[in-house]
């Protein structure tokens, strides 16, 4: 009965060590934004975070966070804003849109249109107006300090 209890013990113990390194080693397995999370179930995830700012409601997800906490990537999704950057925006961001499109006046002038199909980088020093009726996108974020990705 002496060796069937410590077997057990044994087993729960490598079971219990084996489950710590997963959940430890999980931020070094790479994270899959699936077919049907583009489709938008990620927005039905626990841990989206949804804000609401002058009537717009945003739906943000973070599918990938660095151990340095300095490089990301998730989904996220607005209505219809219009964003003056007068301060440079800060983080360098690549964005793929999978629906709607966004208008980007650069402090130049210079107008670009990124329709859905379409991907664009804004660098850290970016200033501009940031116009939508609405749009969602994948985003890729490197964020030097980190303040970026909070």
């Amino acid at each position: 009965m002496t060796v069937k209890i410590a077997r057990t013990f044994f087993i729960a113990v490598v079971a219990f060590v084996a489950g710590a390194i997963a959940v430890a080693g999980h931020d070094a397995m790479p994270q899959k934004i699936s077919k049907a999370d583009i489709g938008g179930a990620i927005f039905e995830r626990a841990d989206v975070v949804e804000s609401t700012h002058d009537g717009n409601t945003t739906l943000d997800v973070t599918s990938f966070l660095s151990t340095d906490k300095k490089f990301g990537s998730g989904m996220y999704k607005s209505g219809a804003v219009r964003y003056d950057i007068t301060e440079p925006y800060g983080v360098d961001e690549f964005m793929y849109f999978l629906e709607g499109s966004v208008t980007l006046t650069s402090g130049d002038g210079t107008v670009q249109i990124i329709n859905a199909g379409e991907g664009v980088t804004i660098p850290k020093e970016w200033t501009g107006v940031w116009q939508t009726e609405g749009y969602t996108k994948i985003w890729v974020i490197y964020s030097e300090d980190g303040s970026g990705l909070e």
